[in-house]
């Protein structure tokens, strides 16, 4: 067991962690990067990214991950794997427990945890995520210009998305496991009123199926009858779940779903700690936004570590 010491710490190696690392390198601090696994989060399975400024071709997920570690390695970044088990964030020196026995000590912390899509944990999703399976409407919708495709949900986000999708698509079928909405009414109304959006209810889908790319859905309806689907795409829309298990929520202050408050200057209620990324509480979950927030905590954390000099 061993203990060290640094001016800042960042858990967390998606876009929002690597981008604070970056500031935080070039800076000059003395700041290491903590991940428990590979370095990329969510953005490592994402086959494609169309909308990250700078790639006006488009960027695969890895090679884009790939581009953001090199940047941050050059200025010097740290980086241990090594899965944080506990923290103790009430002295002024914040104290991070890892797997191994290890202890961190910081004088400033930023949280970027990153969030996780709910899944339907059937066959074929994992398999064909990337290649048809999509979590984010906004980030692959384009792909899918006149194409049929399918929406798994039935709360604001999925009916929201939904009509977002018909932008693109030339059919949206939405598949939802009860006979009515749960989004809220606006949402619903605009949802029947567009045409290229249909329905399914009382149905769940069971499977998906395709071998190098998604051609359809199996779906169960209640009454135990199963279809095909044809589709060339299906959007799981069912909610996000913040990656925020070793977090002492209670202490640096959550909404509703576990999800960390922060201000603009990504400032949670501990003084010292930031949280950036999609473990914040916020409507948008972007690749270019939680780049953006890592910079901001960075320099929040500067500011903060200027004020104990």
């Amino acid at each position: 067991m061993s203990s060290q010491e640094y001016q800042l710490v960042i858990i967390g190696g998606g876009p929002a962690g690597l981008t604070a690392g970056l500031y935080a390198a070039r800076d000059r601090l003395k700041v290491l990067l903590v991940e428990k696994g590979a370095l990329g989060g969510q953005v490592l399975v994402t086959d494609w990214i169309d909308n990250y400024p700078g790639f006006p071709d488009g960027i695969s997920g890895f090679d884009l991950i790939d581009k953001m570690s090199a940047q941050a390695a050059r200025f010097g970044l740290e980086n241990k794997v090594a899965p944080v088990t506990s923290m103790d964030l009430s002295g002024k020196s914040k104290k991070l427990f890892l797997e191994n026995g290890d202890i961190l000590e910081c004088q400033t912390l930023i949280l970027t945890t990153g969030a996780r899509p709910n899944t339907l944990d059937i066959p074929g999703e994992a398999e064909l995520t990337g290649k048809g399976v999509s979590y984010c409407a906004t980030c692959d919708g384009p792909f899918y210009k006149e194409e049929e495709i399918i929406v798994v949900g039935g709360g604001d986000t999925a009916i929201q998305e939904a009509d977002h999708l018909t932008k693109f698509a030339s059919k949206v079928t939405v598949i939802h496991r009860r006979d009515k909405l749960r989004a809220t009414m606006v949402l619903q109304e605009n949802a029947f009123a567009n045409e290229k959006i249909n329905f399914i209810w009382n149905s769940s889908v069971i499977s998906v199926k395709g071998k190098t790319a998604v051609e359809g859905v199996q779906v169960r309806n209640n009454d135990g009858e199963e279809s095909f689907i044809k589709a060339t795409g299906v959007f799981i829309l069912i909610g996000t779940i913040p990656n925020n298990e070793i977090l002492p929520l209670d202490q640096l202050g959550a909404d509703e779903r576990g999800f960390i408050i922060t201000d603009e200057e990504m400032r949670t209620k501990i003084p010292g700690v930031m949280a950036a990324g999609d473990i914040r509480s916020k409507a948008v979950r972007q690749v270019v936004n939680a780049a953006g927030e890592g910079a901001v905590a960075a320099i929040s954390a500067e500011d903060y570590l200027s004020q104990l000099a």
